[in-house]
This record gives C-alpha cells, sequence and structure tokens, in this order.
C-alpha cells in the first residue's frame, strides 16, 4: 500500500469529480452550486496543464484519494507570478496528512517554475483550511464578508497568503 503523489492525467477526472461534487452538494467550501461532470473536469485539468500548472493527485493502489493544483490568481500579466491554490480529500483520506503532503509538493512546485505568491481562498468558517494553511506558512491577508451565497444563507471569503 504505498501512496503516490503524481500529475494528474485526463483518466483521473472522473475519481477528481468523484471527490470534489460532494463539497459541490453538502458544502459551502466551494461556491460552486451544480455538480462537475467528468468532461468539465478533464478541461480543467487541460487548461491547468496548459498554463504551465500543476495539478497533482495522490493515488493509494490505484485510487485516487485527493488532489491539489494552481490555478492564475488573476488575467492582467502583472499578476502572471501569482497563483490560486485549492486542494480536496476524499472522505476516507481526510486527517491523515494527506492534504499537506500533496500541498507542499505543490507549493515546491511552484516555486521551482518561478511562481512568487500563492493565495488561497477559504470560504468561513473552515478551522481545517486555516489550519492547514497556516501549517505551510500562510497568512491571513484579508477577510471579505458575504461574498458568496449558498444554502440559503451568506458566506464569508478569507484569503491566506504564501510568498515563496
Amino acid at each position: 500500500m504505498s501512496l503516490i503523489l503524481r500529475q494528474a492525467i485526463v483518466d483521473d477526472a472522473p475519481a477528481i469529480a468523484a471527490i470534489y461534487n460532494p463539497y459541490v452538494l453538502e458544502t459551502v467550501i466551494t461556491f460552486e452550486e451544480q455538480p462537475v461532470h467528468s468532461s468539465e473536469t478533464v478541461s480543467r485539468i487541460t487548461d491547468t496543464n496548459t498554463a504551465g500548472l500543476p495539478w497533482l493527485v495522490a493515488e493509494q493502489d490505484g485510487l485516487v484519494l485527493g488532489y491539489a493544483y494552481a490555478s492564475p490568481w488573476r488575467a492582467r500579466p502583472a499578476y502572471r507570478h501569482s497563483v490560486e491554490s485549492s486542494v480536496y480529500l476524499a472522505p476516507q483520506a481526510q486527517r491523515l496528512g494527506l492534504g499537506h503532503r500533496l500541498y507542499s509538493m505543490l507549493l515546491e512546485m511552484l516555486k521551482d517554475s518561478g511562481k512568487h505568491t500563492v493565495i488561497g481562498g477559504i470560504a468561513l468558517p473552515n478551522a481545517a483550511s486555516v489550519a492547514l494553511h497556516e501549517k505551510l506558512g500562510f497568512k491571513q491577508t484579508a477577510l471579505l464578508e458575504q461574498t458568496g451565497y449558498k444554502f440559503g444563507r451568506w458566506i464569508d471569503t478569507g484569503y491566506w497568503q504564501r510568498l515563496l
């Protein structure tokens, strides 16, 4: 039972969608409101790779247990050294240190690629995500009140930043 952290491939799309969609349907962790189909996940992986950014998966015995990726922070050219990061885990993979391992590898790859700033947006409250980001050296830099509306309530968004 060896754990492998590797670059995502389009064949991982169904497993990634299966991990992500419960977050969409049951939580405010993501502001998406409709499940994401595998074909959309293929597009997202492809777009991330085309942008020269990493999308990683954690796989054990052929089963994808989680993933982490970076996306451009903003479209304007001066933002090209800044990215936003995300990490999601299957329920059975939570609280085992896997998120930390994925995120650490993602940060190292971003640093090696010349990125300067990584930003993590967190729908609040989310103590586990805040703890993970702060353990990895992120500092809270912003709190935006009532930026999302999901499940009949307003949700704040906090932003954590790490300089590489």
